[in-house]
């Protein structure tokens, strides 16, 4: 389980190794996303708190990256924050998300982003449930919610 300290370690001394790489120009990603989700996902944009489509859904399935469709998150992590975004506990897998450390807008902060194709996701916190204490608090654009128990075999 990542805590804080790992989110912290990640900025100051590298990410882990993505499974695959998506890299593609800016003119491939601007075909493939909607105005809004390349805004958010290619521009570090925000979405507006409480508009987001995936705020109040709790289907079940995983929530996919809007751009290379690699899982990021699992329904069974997401809780209702408050804060207006779909907040996570964890990703999905360890290496699945990128943190970078974030000084926009005169405070300090921890971007997060998708780590196989450098999405911004939105960003985490350490005031999250237990047993983490993390809040990913991440943009609906930049997620596809995939329904179903996506793990069944």
């Amino acid at each position: 389980m990542l805590t804080w300290k790992n989110v912290i370690d990640y900025t100051v001394n590298g990410n882990p190794t993505p499974d695959l790489r998506v890299e593609k120009t800016e003119s491939e990603w601007s075909k493939l996303l909607t105005p809004e989700q390349f805004r958010i996902t290619r521009h570090k944009g925000t979405e507006a708190p409480h508009s987001g489509a995936l705020c109040s859904i709790y289907d079940e399935g995983q929530y996919n990256c809007v751009c290379c469709n690699t899982p990021l998150f699992d329904s069974t992590i997401k809780f209702t924050s408050g804060s207006g975004w779909p907040s996570f506990t964890q990703p999905i897998q360890e290496n699945a998300i990128k943190y970078e450390k974030d000084t926009a807008f005169g405070m300090v902060r921890v971007e997060v982003m998708c780590n196989t194709c450098d999405a911004h996701l939105g960003h985490i916190f350490p005031d999250g449930p237990a047993p983490s204490g993390l809040r990913y608090c991440i943009n609906s654009a930049s997620m596809q919610l995939e329904k179903g128990n996506v793990n069944e075999n």
